[in-house]
């Protein structure tokens, strides 16, 4: 095994070949406290709710169609999340980055978070592709009053805006 400066493992033996596997995220989202202790993860529930999927093939890439081609290399890829508290409750959109399609998840009991739907306008392999970059705009701050989720699609080279309709 050889040492880095600091006196840890680089994860490699003295003839350079890995010995120690490492891997972070890719198939889920998780939730820290304050004292970065993890209190929930979505763990397979992206899969899951992507798996009957009629415009999309399940783990299709964003670049294609092809029935799970993600599945060995990080599935839908969550790629980014905003945070928005509406009321008393507190939502996380989660970007899937190869299927499509932003995860709602209600965040306002952290520990136990809950799926509250999925919206993607992936049409196979047209229409919305692959989601980069999200934005929430208040409703005090829209053009029509009501809060609305902003998605910069990179692959397709588009932007969806979504209006967001709370309902108590």
């Amino acid at each position: 095994m050889t040492a880095t400066p600091n006196g840890g493992s680089a994860g490699k033996n003295a003839a350079g070949q890995c010995n120690e596997l490492y891997a972070f995220g890719a198939r889920s989202f998780s939730v820290w406290d304050a004292n970065l202790n993890r209190v929930y993860d979505s763990g397979d529930e992206f899969e899951k709710n992507t798996q009957a999927l009629s415009n999309g093939r399940f783990n299709a890439s964003n670049d294609n169609d092809s029935l799970d081609s993600r599945s060995a290399s990080k599935g839908p890829e969550p790629e980014g999340v905003v945070v928005g508290k509406f009321g008393k409750k507190t939502y996380a959109f989660v970007g899937l980055e190869r299927i499509g399609g932003v995860m709602v998840y209600d965040v306002s009991k952290p520990a136990s978070a809950s799926f509250v739907t999925y919206l993607n306008t992936r049409n196979n392999a047209t229409g919305d592709l692959g989601p980069e970059g999200l934005a929430l705009i208040p409703g005090d701050k829209s053009p029509n009053g009501k809060p609305l989720l902003v998605i910069g699609n990179e692959v397709s080279g588009t932007t969806a805006i979504l209006q967001i309709n709370l309902q108590y």
